[in-house]
């Protein structure tokens, strides 16, 4: 049985979940009073070798495989209850399957739903303390948003991802709030040029959720899974993921121009070589069922990115 949870966690789905954090995380260090920067909390002084900080990124890439568990456990359950992952292609749901119940994987995302939030109030009290109430309730209130958003996506009758909205969600969930908020925890402070690679991490994430809606758009337009991939088809489909993937390029280099200090920053460059072979790939690709093999090579090459452009910040 345990092992049927594993399968619904997707754990192939963790690296690309904790790109935004690893990257919000690295800025940080950067210590930015780069351009944009508007100042919330004293002076900026960020030093990573002390234990507050490092309980700061271990709270909050628990926090954030939390919120992609439950996302995947509620996406297995709400595509299960609906029948939509019947005749899926890529790997079996559990749901779908029988191998878990309907009522064993809505008790699954309770507990993760809970575990997830006392690590989220855990992580906005290491990083804000007590006199910081503000904060504190800006960022709780984020945390109930995203347990809430994770939930909606395929669940319920007004399931935001069957009316298309779903690349919406990836974007600001793990490319804006993951990157602006993991920078946030530790400098209190907002900085719009922190945007540029918070919105590279959006559109890589919203490259690999349109990646498996195009693998699934067929079985998807059957069952009346209206994600925007099958609202424009196939062809637009593919030249908007192409231009997720050419804008994440830009917004990375333009952040690196703003804010340039060594060519070492441009050593993320390495992750789209995967990603220039990736879009030949789809490019040439006549059948959507072998994009699956895809979605593992952009997931990768997010979080390669996230290395490499933290990194290349650093050294």
């Amino acid at each position: 049985m345990i092992k049927n949870y594993i399968k619904a966690a997707r754990l192939r789905t963790l690296p690309l979940s904790i790109s935004g954090i690893v990257v919000g995380a690295f800025l940080a260090k950067f210590s930015v009073p780069l351009i944009g920067g508007v100042e919330f909390d004293g002076l900026l002084d960020v030093n990573f070798l002390n234990e507050k900080n490092y309980l700061i990124f271990i709270l909050a890439i628990l926090t954030t495989i939390g919120f992609q568990v439950l996302s995947n456990f509620a996406n297995d359950y709400g595509d299960g209850v609906k029948g939509t992952d019947d005749n899926r292609e890529g790997e079996a749901r559990m749901v779908s399957s029988g191998a878990i119940t309907p009522k064993q994987m809505k008790m699954a995302m309770i507990v993760t739903g809970a575990i997830t939030l006392v690590i989220a109030l855990l992580l906005i009290y290491v990083s804000f303390g007590k006199d910081n109430f503000l904060y504190s309730l800006i960022f709780f209130l984020l945390g109930a948003t995203s347990i809430v958003a994770a939930i909606k996506y395929t669940v319920g009758k007004s399931a935001y991802g069957y009316s298309g909205f779903g690349d919406v969600f990836v974007f600001v969930f793990f490319g804006l709030l993951a990157v602006v908020g993991t920078y946030f925890l530790y400098t209190k402070q907002l900085n719009l040029v922190v945007f540029l690679p918070a919105i590279t991490v959006g559109l890589l994430s919203t490259a690999v959720l349109n990646l498996n809606n195009m693998r699934d758009r067929v079985n998807d337009a059957k069952v009346n899974k209206n994600t925007l991939v099958v609202k424009v088809g196939a062809k637009s489909a593919k030249n908007y993921h192409y231009s997720l993937l050419i804008l994440s390029f830009i917004t990375a280099i333009l952040y690196v121009v703003i804010n340039y200090q060594s060519t070492w920053q441009f050593l993320f460059l390495i992750a789209y070589i995967p990603i220039v072979k990736h879009v030949i790939f789809v490019y040439k690709n006549k059948e959507e069922v072998l994009l699956d093999g895809e979605l593992k090579k952009v997931a990768l090459s997010t979080f390669l990115f996230a290395i490499l452009f933290g990194l290349g910040n650093i050294l």
